[in-house]
């Protein structure tokens, strides 16, 4: 059968490969189309029709500048759709520009799958009447999603969560903390604070200056940044503005595993950290003012923004958004962390524990793939 899968940033298309190849495997014929990453182009075997680095808008000020480059990108995906007639479109996150294909292709009679739900748990709850009208199959990564979208008269599957098993694989292939700071030339005297700040542009600016003062203040560790796919070493050596710290490429999950702690943009390396049994500290500078902080906290539904913490209904993690994301802010926070022996350490690791007995040891993708392919075919 035919595919066509949408992934418009960087951790959709570790997820859209993963599917792609869990869809390969239950349909041995199966051809795709895509919008997405090199890691989907990896598993599809040619290039994406656009790139999700081209795609990568944050923020609604983002949004307006590009506007047209948005609409064209729109255009050329209804074009593509309309040409080649997929058996399935598949959706990946990225629901301000997914939903809009959605509703065309459900227009049009193709049958409209959406593997990870849009977060309309947590703001923009009206979504979910577009959701109910024009997506046909839902497959939710997160446990609580299930509840949420019941209340909603609407049924979505649980099929596991994939940063589990990514996990899970890469965790077999870790070296030795020796071995990996020998390999990258790193100081193997000192324990390693890993700064995760982002994979967008906007993210990386906002958020990794902050987290260098913080973490500098700590002269007896070494502070170590994770480079993110896609981004350009130029701007790490703009934001560092003469810093001399680190940047390690294509390793963050090794990084954050042999790190005594972490500071972490909120997003999906939350749970990352989390399942790494690494302590951190959620970091979201952005725009810092307690205006905007307001704005949104009226915006957001819950009590939480971060993933360990939603999963686990409880605070697992300190939250640092916005104003609050302030060098003496994080530095509280992660002296300690830094403290084998503190409560705080202590508490964080056994909420790690509950969190991933919670999602549990599904393998997410081939769940998936397995449920999408096999409906296909009784249509």
């Amino acid at each position: 059968m035919n595919y066509f899968l949408i992934a418009g940033e960087a951790s959709g298309d570790i997820h859209g490969s993963q599917l792609i190849a869990s869809i390969k495997q239950a349909d041995p014929q199966a051809e795709f189309r895509f919008l997405g990453g090199d890691m989907m182009a990896h598993e599809a075997g040619h290039a994406p029709i656009i790139h999700y680095r081209d795609m990568a808008f944050m923020g609604f000020i983002e949004v307006i500048k590009h506007l047209s480059s948005i609409m064209g990108f729109m255009r050329t995906v209804k074009a593509e759709i309309a040409s080649h007639r997929p058996d399935a479109l598949i959706l990946i996150d990225y629901p301000s520009f997914n939903l809009r294909i959605a509703s065309y292709a459900h227009s049009i009679g193709l049958p409209v799958f959406y593997f990870i739900s849009p977060k309309v748990w947590a703001w923009k709850e009206y979504r979910v009447k577009q959701i109910k009208q024009c997506v046909d199959y839902m497959f939710s990564i997160l446990p609580f999603e299930v509840g949420f979208y019941q209340k909603h008269g609407y049924s979505v599957q649980y099929v596991g969560n994939p940063t589990v098993k990514e996990i899970a694989e890469a965790s077999r292939h870790f070296r030795s903390r020796e071995e990996f700071l020998l390999a990258n030339g790193c100081n193997a005297a000192k324990p390693i604070i890993a700064l995760v700040p982002g994979s967008r542009v906007k993210e990386i600016k906002d958020n990794l200056p902050v987290m260098v003062e913080a973490a500098s203040r700590h002269t007896d560790h070494t502070a170590i940044i994770a480079g993110a796919p896609g981004i350009d070493s130029a701007l790490y050596t703009q934001v560092l503005a003469g810093s001399d710290i680190q940047v390690i490429y294509g390793q963050t999950f090794e990084l954050t595993h042999h790190a005594h702690a972490a500071l972490v943009t909120s997003g999906t390396a939350t749970l990352e950290t989390a399942l790494l049994r690494t302590p951190q500290v959620a970091c979201y500078r952005m725009n810092g003012s307690k205006f905007i902080y307001n704005f949104y906290r009226r915006l957001i539904h819950g009590n939480y923004v971060t993933l360990p913490n939603l999963i686990a209904d409880k605070p697992i993690i300190p939250e640092l958004l916005l104003h609050h994301c302030t060098p003496d802010g994080i530095d509280s926070l992660l002296t300690s962390l830094l403290d084998d022996h503190s409560q705080q350490r202590a508490a964080m690791l056994d909420g790690y524990t509950q969190v991933a007995s919670i999602l549990g040891t599904n393998d997410c993708t081939a769940t998936a793939a397995t449920l999408l392919t096999t409906t296909l075919a009784k249509k």
